[in-house]
């Protein structure tokens, strides 16, 4: 058995307004009987021959107020026709609670809606007041701006709450994909035939019939939309997971339990040393291979990796060091070595593997373990290329950008891959007297 029919009435000085109710998708409902859709003239209650329905208001001011006594009369007539089940009246004001999309799956429930639509200064608050005791009163605002009466927000209320009725749209699932739906995200762009316009082509994925892959392109999107247009949707979003995290960082947030959160980065100063030097105590060893042993690691981090260390990379102009911060924790850091005197990197198996002049070296990229599949460590790649491209020697602009790491290091080889780093050698590396085996990667600025 389905629901009962959904009755709302709208009140207002102007009912032809509304007449656009029975257009569409909304006025086919009320054929069909799946909303049984009234519009009042509030007029037709008012008793004296000009058919006032304002007056001026108490204790001054600009503007007429709607009086409580017509609204009164009218409310209690469209009340006592004893429609049964949850009742709402629902004032558009614009000092209401905002309506969002939550609203109005809310009132979707409900079996009758009445909408008072206001005017001039709006309704005698006693109105609200007094039929509190009764009915559900719901003061409501679509948007932080002022109309001149509650009809258009009485249009939006109902398109809103009626598409949600079984049998409204023709398609459920448009409501579980599209903006403000049950994923919490705005809706990704969406496409047609033709696959070509105007020399703007439809992404290729969407024509690929690999549904695994649109789908994961369409939620990227999604992602990225509310991120640029509406982060406040992200910030106690709890459908995060680590697969967002790339179209978060590419905005500076990343995935949480929680919601979405801020990804900060900014310049070391000296009083970060201490925590700086701790960080990278507990993240190098996550970059060994199986084979180095504790005693060797523990001797690298006491030659490169101590306070003393760290203090001379923050306060020596050829050093750019940044941390990143979330939430207000350090989540981790970056160490980017600006060119030396012939502008490449200094060692011979390095100068071999990037030849382009000038060039600086990404040292180090560090996020914690708890970190890690955020997307920080994208968000703190992405700064450190950008505070690079800004960097002149002897008066020119870098040509990339270059690194080493381990050749086990399977992960952190896959994450530079997907930064844009292709492989251009390898080199040795030194590590307490032991000799490993590092792949050079580059990243040109320009190819």
């Amino acid at each position: 058995m389905g629901r009962p029919t959904l009755r709302i009435d709208a009140i207002t000085i102007f009912p032809e307004y509304l007449d656009a109710l029975r257009l569409s998708l909304i006025g086919k409902a009320h054929d069909s009987g799946v909303v049984d859709l009234r519009v009042h003239d509030l007029r037709t209650w008012a008793t004296d021959r000009h058919r006032t329905v304002d007056d001026a208001p108490l204790g001054g001011g600009a503007g007429m107020v709607m009086k409580p006594d017509v609204w009164g009369t009218a409310l209690d007539e469209l009340l006592a026709d004893g429609v049964p089940g949850r009742t709402i009246l629902a004032i558009p004001t614009p000092s209401g609670h905002p309506f969002t999309q939550r609203t109005a799956e809310d009132l979707a429930c409900a079996d009758r809606i009445l909408i008072a639509c206001g005017r001039y200064e709006g309704i005698d608050a006693r109105v609200a007041e007094y039929y509190g005791e009764q009915v559900e009163v719901l003061e409501y605002s679509i948007g932080d701006y002022v109309l001149n009466g509650g009809e258009v927000a009485a249009l939006v209320l109902t398109e809103a709450v009626v598409r949600l009725l079984p049998g409204v749209l023709g398609n459920p699932e448009s409501l579980a994909e599209e903006s403000h739906g049950a994923d919490g995200l705005l809706e990704y762009p969406v496409y047609t035939r033709p696959a070509s316009w105007r020399g703007l082509d439809a992404p290729e994925v969407l024509l690929s019939g690999n549904h695994a892959k649109i789908s994961r392109w369409r939620r990227d999107r999604a992602l990225e939309r509310t991120a640029a247009r509406r982060p406040d949707m992200l910030a106690h979003h709890t459908g995060l997971h680590s697969a967002d995290a790339l179209p978060l960082s590419r905005h500076g947030l990343v995935p949480g339990p929680e919601g979405a959160r801020d990804a900060v980065v900014r310049l070391a100063m000296p009083e970060d040393v201490p925590a700086l030097a701790a960080l990278a105590a507990e993240t190098f060893p996550l970059a060994c291979p199986p084979s180095v042993d504790a005693e060797s690691i523990a001797a690298h981090i006491a030659t490169n990796l101590s306070e003393e260390r760290f203090l001379a990379y923050v306060t020596d102009d050829r050093y750019v060091v940044t941390v990143g911060e979330v939430a207000g924790e350090l989540a981790g850091y970056t160490l980017s070595i600006l060119p030396g005197p012939d502008g490449g990197p200094e060692t011979p198996d390095e100068a071999a593997a990037v030849t382009a002049r000038p060039v600086a070296e990404l040292s180090k990229i560090y996020a914690r373990e708890a970190h890690h599949r955020t997307g920080i460590s994208r968000v703190l790649m992405m700064d450190a290329l950008e505070r690079l491209t800004a960097v002149r020697w002897n008066g020119e602009a870098l040509a990339g950008v270059w690194l080493g790491t381990n050749a086990k290091n399977d992960r952190a080889i896959r994450f530079y891959k997907k930064c844009g780093f292709t492989k251009a050698g390898t080199r040795r590396f030194h590590l307490a007297g032991r000799v490993e085996r590092d792949y050079v990667f580059y990243r040109p600025y320009v190819d």
